[in-house]
C-alpha cells in the first residue's frame, strides 16, 4: 500500500474522532483580549500539550511569557533530514456581538452553507484558527501512526495572536537554538475556493491606533453650552474625514512614500484569479462597492494600503435621550500596508498628521497599538513549491498564488530572526466570516487540510535532497 493509500486509509478511519476532538477544543473561550478568559486561554493551551503527546511528540511543554503562553513540542526523527516548524494559535477573537450569532459561539454545530455543502462547523476559532491549527496535529498524527513521517518537526502555539503577538517575539528571541528549521508553515490564511485552490504568497502589514480627542473638562448640557463650545465627537468625525480625500486616497503626507508599485504585468496575473464582483456584493449585502480610484477590488484588498476606522464612541449611548455635549470622544483606527511601507514609520506620520488636523479648541492624544511588518513569500523557494505540489496532488489542480490582505505580524519576524521563510497553506475560505459572528470552518476543508500536509512533507523532504 502506497503511504498516500496509508495515510487517506487511517483519516477516514478515525474522521469522527478528529471531527469529535476539534469541537472540544472550539468549546474552550480561550479569548487572550479579555483577562475574564485567562483561565480557559491557558485551559486550551493544556489542551493543545495534551494533544501534541498523544499524537507523538517529544518534549512536549507549556512555556510561560509574560502574557499567555506557547506551546511546544517536537518529533526529530533524524538530525540529517530537514524540519519542518508549524506556528499556529490557539486564541481566538472576542465574540461581539452575541445576538448576531445563529447559535451560541462555543458551543459548535456542524451545518450545512451554500459554499460549505457537506456542512461547517459554526463557533468562534473554527476557521481562525483553532481548525486549521489543529489540522497540523491530526495531519502529525495521522504520519506518526502510518510511519510517513519524512521530515523532523516542530510546532510552536501560541496563545497572543490576536492581540499582536505581544511576547512572541522575546520567545523566539529566546529560543532561537531550540527553533531551528527549515522552513515554517502556517495555516491561517485561505484558498479560493474549495475547487479553486490557492497559496497566499503576500501579506499586509498593520499600523493600529487609538485616538482621544477631548474638548471641556467634563460633560456638558447641549442645551447651555452648545453651538458655544466644540464638541469633541463633531470634531473628531470631521477629522476622520480628512485623512482621505474623494478618491479614497490616504492623505497622510508621505504615506504613500514607499509604497511597492505593482507591474502591470503582475496585475494582469492576479486578475487571472476567478472572481464575481456581483457575487462578492451579494455575498456581504452591499449593491456598490467603494475604494481606492484606478484599483479593482481585489487589488485594493491586496496590494493596496488602507485606513479604515474600526471603532468610534463618546457621550450618551444608553437607552433614551440625554442632551450631553462630551468631554471626549475616542475612535480605533487601522492602516493596513504593503511591501515596504513601515509599521512604525506610518504610525508617526499618523500621529503627526492628525495632531496637526485639530482646531485649538480641542486636545488630542494619539497611543499606537500593535503593528507588523508587510510580507511577499517569493514562489521559485522550495517551500512554496513542497506546497504547490502537496495542493496540486489532493485538489486535482494547482494553486494560484494570491496575496492576500489580511496581516500577520509575526510572519516577517520569523525571517528576521530566525532566518526562515514561511509558506501560507491555508484552507479556509473568505466567507468563512472570522472575525465575526456565525464564524464557521468547512468539515471539507479540515479534512483537506489533514489530507494535503502530509503531502507537504513529503514533497519538502525531496526538494531539499
Amino acid at each position: 500500500m502506497s503511504n498516500t493509500a496509508k495515510i487517506n486509509e487511517y483519516i477516514l478511519s478515525n474522521k469522527q474522532r478528529f471531527l469529535d476532538e476539534l469541537i472540544n477544543l472550539l468549546k474552550i473561550p480561550s479569548i487572550s483580549a479579555d483577562s475574564k478568559y485567562n483561565k480557559e486561554t491557558y485551559q486550551t493551551a493544556e489542551e493543545v500539550k495534551k494533544r501534541l503527546v498523544e499524537a507523538g511528540a517529544d518534549n512536549v511543554e507549556i512555556c510561560e511569557t509574560k502574557g499567555h503562553p506557547v506551546v511546544y513540542g517536537e518529533k526529530i526523527i533524524d538530525v540529517n533530514l530537514p524540519t519542518v516548524l508549524i506556528y499556529g494559535h490557539y486564541d481566538v477573537q472576542p465574540p461581539d456581538p452575541l445576538d448576531l450569532w445563529t447559535s451560541p459561539p462555543f458551543e459548535p454545530v456542524i451545518k450545512k452553507t451554500e459554499n460549505h455543502p457537506e456542512g461547517a462547523i459554526f463557533a468562534r476559532g473554527a476557521c481562525d484558527d483553532k481548525g486549521q491549527m489543529y489540522m497540523h496535529v491530526k495531519a502529525f498524527e495521522v504520519m506518526m501512526k502510518t510511519n510517513t513521517l519524512s521530515c523532523n518537526v516542530k510546532f510552536m502555539i501560541e496563545g497572543e495572536e490576536e492581540i499582536g503577538s505581544e511576547n512572541l517575539e522575546t520567545y523566539i528571541k529566546e529560543n532561537k537554538e531550540k527553533l531551528k528549521a527549515d522552513v515554517i508553515v502556517i495555516s491561517d490564511t485561505g484558498i479560493i475556493a474549495n475547487d479553486i485552490p490557492s497559496i497566499t504568497v503576500g501579506l499586509r502589514g498593520l499600523s493600529y491606533m487609538e485616538v482621544e480627542v477631548t474638548g471641556p473638562n467634563r460633560d456638558l448640557h447641549s442645551g447651555l453650552y452648545g453651538g458655544a463650545v466644540g464638541n469633541p465627537i463633531n470634531i473628531l468625525c470631521e477629522m476622520i474625514a480628512k485623512l482621505k480625500d474623494d478618491k479614497n486616497k490616504i492623505t497622510i503626507p508621505g504615506f504613500y512614500d514607499k509604497v511597492e508599485i505593482i507591474s502591470q504585468e503582475e496585475r494582469a496575473e492576479m486578475a487571472k484569479a476567478p472572481f464575481s464582483l456581483e457575487a462578492y456584493k451579494k455575498s456581504i449585502g452591499l449593491t456598490d462597492i467603494d475604494g481606492e480610484e484606478g484599483y479593482t477590488t481585489n487589488e485594493r484588498n491586496s496590494i493596496r494600503p488602507t485606513l479604515d476606522v474600526n471603532g468610534i464612541w463618546g457621550g450618551y449611548t444608553g437607552e433614551g435621550a440625554k442632551t450631553v455635549l462630551p468631554s471626549k470622544a475616542y475612535a480605533k483606527i487601522s492602516m493596513r500596508l504593503v511591501p515596504h511601507q513601515d509599521s512604525d514609520e506610518i504610525s508617526d506620520l499618523f500621529t503627526e498628521y492628525f495632531k496637526s488636523i485639530a482646531p485649538s479648541s480641542v486636545s488630542v492624544k494619539v497611543t499606537p497599538h500593535h503593528g507588523g511588518t508587510p510580507y511577499v513569500t517569493p514562489i521559485d523557494f522550495s517551500g512554496y513549491l513542497a506546497a504547490k505540489n502537496a495542493m496540486e496532488a489532493t485538489f486535482g489542480k494547482a494553486p494560484i498564488p494570491v496575496r492576500s490582505g489580511g496581516s500577520i505580524p509575526i510572519v516577517a519576524l520569523f525571517e528576521q530572526v530566525l532566518g526562515l521563510k514561511s509558506v501560507l497553506m491555508g484552507f479556509g475560505l473568505d466567507s468563512d466570516a472570522i472575525h465575526s459572528p456565525n464564524e464557521h470552518y468547512g468539515v471539507f476543508n479540515y479534512f483537506k487540510g489533514i489530507e494535503t500536509i502530509p503531502l507537504f512533507f513529503e514533497q519538502f523532504a525531496k526538494l531539499q535532497k
